[in-house]
């Protein structure tokens, strides 16, 4: 029976034609005076773009996103509150109100968790950092233990943890791709907490000079000036620039920047919104195959029926350039006649995806319904026929 059998492969050409129509808008290349960055398409997990990513850096207040993810996730599991209420410390006060960005909390106040996290969030308060650790873990060297875990849990391969606020010291550093990874968990596990990020202000405490309440605006520049931005934070050192980790999102897709090593907080902000627009503009995401979809049919070898569906065993969804949409091809494999009998979701055949600069993608197809053997006079009769005029009698 196997001397009946061959390769059957060819480039599709009509069942995945609506994926391989051209496009005139292609994407250019790219380049940024950032010294690391990364974009980062949400759903599919792609690349759009990057430079020196898995370098570590200093990371400046960008670090705080770990410290609000420790404290999201423990809201999350009931152990804290929103409204739970902590005193801040007089050690908290000292270390902190004259030492870079602040709440301007002062020693004795009592103050909400939803407070400091919209000090931290918005105003990147290094006090608040503090105050939020003291509480939650019971001092800061406890809290930066915890940091230091959840990077290990959640693959942060390139990222250690000194402190709460992201204040200078040479070994604590961060990746490009680690703070990728940080932002999208930050957008994925706390959908309803995340939306604090995209508040333009925060209001809290009292300006002893006016009497009037301290408002402060949210950092991120791309707030307002890219549509559908919506977080997440700025960082800045002498020794890192000025950065941004970011995100927007247009017609359900989200895009992640992360950018660092910028020399002027108005560099930051023309260059996070250029590398968003350059992904949005020229990347999107296709929808390309979806589970139990048929492919093509299979002639079968002494079969009870003459064909079965090849189906899509899962759903595949890529982020592609408008370049490499426009020239990707799909070759269908498989071995002709498929010898029966066959049982749904049975592996039979490939589909290879070949896509410029990137790997090529191997989809399984498997059957889409049982076909059992046919036997007696009517396999004799079929085995007959099929050497006389091939897989063209089925």
């Amino acid at each position: 029976m196997s001397g009946f059998q061959f390769k059957k492969s060819w480039i599709l050409a009509t069942c995945l034609v609506m994926f391989l129509n051209p496009s005139q808008i292609y994407a250019q290349s790219m380049d940024t005076p950032a010294t690391h960055a990364i974009l980062i398409d949400a759903e599919t997990g792609a690349i759009l773009f990057e430079k020196d990513a898995d370098t570590p850096f200093p990371p400046a207040s960008m670090s705080k996103l770990m410290t609000i993810y420790i404290a999201f996730e423990l809201i999350k599991e009931g152990v804290f509150k929103l409204d739970d209420k902590t005193r801040v410390s007089e050690e908290a006060w000292r270390k902190w109100r004259l030492k870079g960005s602040t709440m301007f909390l002062n020693a004795g106040d009592e103050v909400t968790v939803s407070d400091l996290l919209r000090g931290i969030i918005i105003q990147s308060g290094n006090d608040a950092c503090f105050v939020l650790a003291e509480f939650l873990a019971g001092s800061e060297a406890t809290f930066v233990d915890f940091m230091n875990d959840k990077a290990e849990d959640l693959g942060l391969s390139g990222s250690i943890f000194k402190n709460t606020n992201g204040w200078p010291d040479d070994e604590h550093v961060m990746t490009a791709r680690d703070l990728g990874i940080l932002a999208k968990k930050l957008i994925n596990d706390f959908p309803d907490l995340y939306q604090i990020f995209a508040e333009d202000s925060f209001t809290y405490g009292i300006d002893p000079t006016t009497g009037r309440p301290i408002r402060q605006p949210n950092r991120n520049p791309t707030l307002g000036a890219v549509e559908g931005a919506d977080g997440l934070k700025t960082g800045y050192t002498a020794a890192s620039g000025y950065g941004l980790t970011g995100s927007a999102v247009r017609d359900g897709r989200r895009l992640i920047l992360v950018a660092t090593g910028l020399p002027s907080s108005r560099a930051r902000a023309r260059e996070s919104q250029r590398l968003l627009e350059y992904g949005f503009r020229n990347f999107n995401t296709y929808k390309l195959l979806t589970k139990n979809q048929v492919i093509d049919e299979g002639n079968v070898w002494l079969g009870a029926a003459a064909k079965v569906p090849l189906v899509v065993d899962e759903n595949l969804t890529l982020t592609l350039s408008r370049l490499q949409r426009s020239r990707m091809k799909v070759v269908l494999n498989y071995e002709d006649p498929i010898p029966a009998p066959v049982t749904v979701g049975q592996p039979l055949a490939t589909l290879k995806i070949k896509i410029s600069n990137k790997e090529d993608i191997i989809v399984p197809l498997v059957a889409g319904k049982s076909i059992d053997e046919i036997t007696g006079l009517g396999k004799i009769s079929a085995a007959f026929i099929y050497l006389l005029f091939g897989s063209a009698a089925f």
